[in-house]
């Protein structure tokens, strides 16, 4: 079936993208790295991306420089995820810092999690934690589920179509959105397939 995808206007989206600052949030699924590149580019600033040493795939900054540019994004390795909190939390209190993001490996406990809540609120900072799907912490303000959509009628030059799923969210509203990356605009854009939705209207977040 053809779909042709438009840019359209969603005041729900609009309301829950970007995430609250000075909170802690996650995201689970295959368009998590998409999902914290935008929000990056979005915040502006400077990032610190927290990851354990041991794992193989290892951020190369100079692959996401279409969201931000390198030398913004501090990359940081820890031996384990206690550590890994732990400079998270050190992170977040400083004022100089637009956003953490921690890759965790195992479940957040919920004396962690209040720990980095706090440190984002004290700070002023966002934090992101990467998570496992099916694993989240209580106390995070919001967790999204991200995922690439591979249509071929779509922007043939443009592989950036995700699906993002807003599945917890402590103000209450959920949804489902289809974005891409707008790289005019440098920022995400909502859009749907003629026959889903009605309208044409911009909206970038």
């Amino acid at each position: 079936m053809f779909l042709l995808w438009v840019l359209v206007m969603d005041r729900d989206f609009g309301n829950c993208y970007p995430p609250e600052k000075s909170r802690m949030h996650e995201v689970c699924g295959p368009g998590a790295y998409f999902f914290a590149f935008a929000l990056a580019a979005r915040l502006g600033g400077q990032v610190i991306w927290v990851q354990e040493k041991w794992r193989s795939e290892q951020i190369n900054p100079s692959g996401f420089a279409r969201f931000i540019s390198p030398d913004k994004l501090l990359l940081v390795t820890t031996k384990d995820q206690k550590e890994l909190m732990a400079v998270s939390e050190e992170a977040l209190r400083s004022s100089a810092i637009a956003f953490v993001v921690m890759e965790a490996s195992q479940p957040l406990t919920l004396t962690t999690g209040r720990r980095l809540q706090l440190a984002a609120r004290d700070g002023g900072t966002m934090a992101l934690a990467i998570i496992p799907e099916g694993v989240g912490s209580n106390v995070a303000e919001t967790r999204w589920h991200c995922a690439p959509i591979f249509d071929g009628n779509f922007y043939s030059a443009d592989s950036t179509l995700q699906r993002w799923q807003l599945i917890k969210n402590k103000k209450g509203t959920f949804g489902v959105w289809h974005v891409r990356w707008d790289r005019e605009a440098h920022r995400v854009a909502m859009v749907s397939s003629i026959g889903e939705r009605t309208g044409s209207s911009n909206l970038s977040a």
